[in-house]
């Protein structure tokens, strides 16, 4: 014989804490990777990151300071576009390539020149387009 067991399905208050310092280090360590990947100048990761090229640096010598909530959103979202990069396109090397090609959806201009605007909805934006063409290619 079944015996149900009841389950408490009241939902639960949930707040996010600060990213914590571990969690700040591995996203910059992978964000970092992800530029060399991408072949980006230091200013350009910087400008991704929306920070001084100084304090990019200094981050990538002596480790991620305190991450804001903006930047931890940046650094999701920059890591989310590569995931999909890598789901959509078998050669790693071409989903790295893509990034820098024009694109008829973004006027022409690249996703990389669309995400230097300095907008985190710029980036978003790329990420979107990209779970756009995932879920079109399911």
């Amino acid at each position: 014989m079944v015996r149900f067991v009841p389950i408490n399905t009241a939902p639960r208050e949930f707040t996010p804490g600060p990213i914590s310092p571990e969690e700040a280090a591995a996203g910059f360590r992978a964000a970092t990777k992800l530029f060399t990947r991408w072949e980006l100048s230091e200013a350009q990761a910087a400008a991704l990151l929306d920070m001084p090229k100084s304090t990019y640096r200094r981050w990538c010598s002596a480790g991620p300071g305190r991450i804001s909530r903006d930047r931890g959103m940046r650094l999701g979202i920059l890591l989310g576009i590569h995931k999909a990069l890598r789901t959509l396109f078998r050669d790693p090397s071409r989903g790295d390539a893509w990034i820098k090609k024009p694109n008829d959806t973004f006027g022409g201009r690249s996703a990389l020149d669309l995400m230097m605007n300095g907008y985190i909805t710029d980036l978003m934006r790329v990420r979107n387009y990209l779970d756009a063409e995932l879920c079109s290619s399911a």
